[in-house]
Formats: structure tokens, C-alpha cells, sequence
């Protein structure tokens, strides 16, 4: 079921023009920025987007110009997880694993994920009890089991919240979602 759902997400939102996607990142990006929860972290963890995933290239310039510490993900393929870095400036980045953006070796500044405050996440689809489709490889999965207290929020555009997405007992929910149109507080997260 979560692969039929999947395919179905990722062919709608090819359906998307670049201005569709930009127009909707920028409305996300709005809302984003006038979040209590972005004004009072200090650390904020953003997935480095690629293809037609809710752009998070301009939130994470304009967080390094206002001074919030940035972190993005790093890919260690051979254990399969996720490592974060440190970013300082967007310049750091060089096409990684799976074709996506991540610090360059010379510039990896290893971060704990206990010392993050705000963490924006990535998904196929997402439910409003904050279930969350990824790719299937189960990275962010691995990566969020790891303690912490940072709110965990999901970035997706409307086409993306579906009723119902089967939780699974390794899968960890998000916090809350923005849209281009909402806000949603999940009910039911860990």
C-alpha cells in the first residue's frame, strides 16, 4: 500500500510547473518564518531539497544571513544513516549520495542531534496524524529513533496529505505540517 501511495505522490507532484513549485515553497516558506517554534530555535535541521520536493534552498540562505545555526544532512551509505553537519555557508554543498546536496568533506562540521531545536523533514505524503511516506530507504526513520527533543515538522505541499498513512513500529511522526495552505498540529505524535 505504501508504495502504490508513493508512486501516486510523486506523479502528482511532477505535475507541478516550476512556478507552481516555487510560488507554493515561497508560501511555505511565509509560514515557516513566522513560526513561534522557528523564532526560538537556535539549531535548525533542514533537508537539502532536490527534484520537485518543497524547495528549502532560499530558508536555508536566508537562515545562515539571519544567523541561525543550519544544519543539513550528510549520507553515510555504508551504514546506512544519516550524519548531520554544520552548514555556515550554502557555497559548502557538492552533489552527494543519491544526487543531492550535502557538505562538502573538507567543510563537515558533525552536529548532535540532541543539540537541535527545530527539524524540517521531508516526505512523500503525510497524514494529519503525522505519518509520514518517505523514499523507502528508511534514513530519517533511523535518524529521528535517535533521542532528542527537537519539534519535528513536515514540509509538503497540499497535494501531498492524504487520510490515512499505515504507521509502521519503526516509523516516527512529525510534530506538525506546512502546507502552502495550513498549518497542521498532528494529533498522536510521539
Amino acid at each position: 500500500m505504501k508504495d502504490c501511495l508513493r508512486r501516486r505522490i510523486i506523479e502528482k507532484r511532477k505535475e507541478l510547473s516550476d512556478s507552481e513549485l516555487r510560488e507554493k515553497s515561497n508560501k511555505i516558506k511565509e509560514i515557516i518564518f513566522k513560526m513561534k517554534e522557528f523564532k526560538d530555535a537556535k539549531a535548525i535541521l533542514f533537508y537539502v531539497s532536490y527534484r520537485n520536493e518543497v524547495n528549502t534552498h532560499q530558508m536555508i540562505k536566508d537562515c545562515i544571513s539571519i544567523e541561525k545555526k543550519v544544519v543539513v544532512p550528510g549520507t553515510d551509505r555504508l551504514h546506512r544513516r544519516i550524519v548531520l553537519s554544520e552548514l555556515s555557508n550554502w557555497d559548502n554543498l557538492t552533489y552527494g549520495e543519491y544526487n543531492i546536496l550535502e557538505p562538502k568533506k573538507e567543510f563537515f562540521q558533525e552536529v548532535l542531534i540532541d543539540s537541535i531545536d527545530l527539524m524540517f523533514i521531508p516526505g512523500i505524503a503525510f497524514d494529519v496524524r503525522g505519518n509520514r511516506i518517505g523514499h523507502g530507504k528508511g534514513y530519517y526513520d533511523r535518524l529521528l529513533k535517535i533521542p532528542h527533543n527537537a519539534t519535528r515538522v513536515g514540509l509538503a505541499f497540499e497535494l501531498q496529505i492524504v487520510d490515512n498513512i499505515p504507521a509502521e513500529s519503526h516509523d516516527v511522526k512529525v510534530n506538525k505540517i506546512v502546507t502552502e495552505k495550513r498549518v497542521i498540529t498532528c494529533n498522536g505524535t510521539m
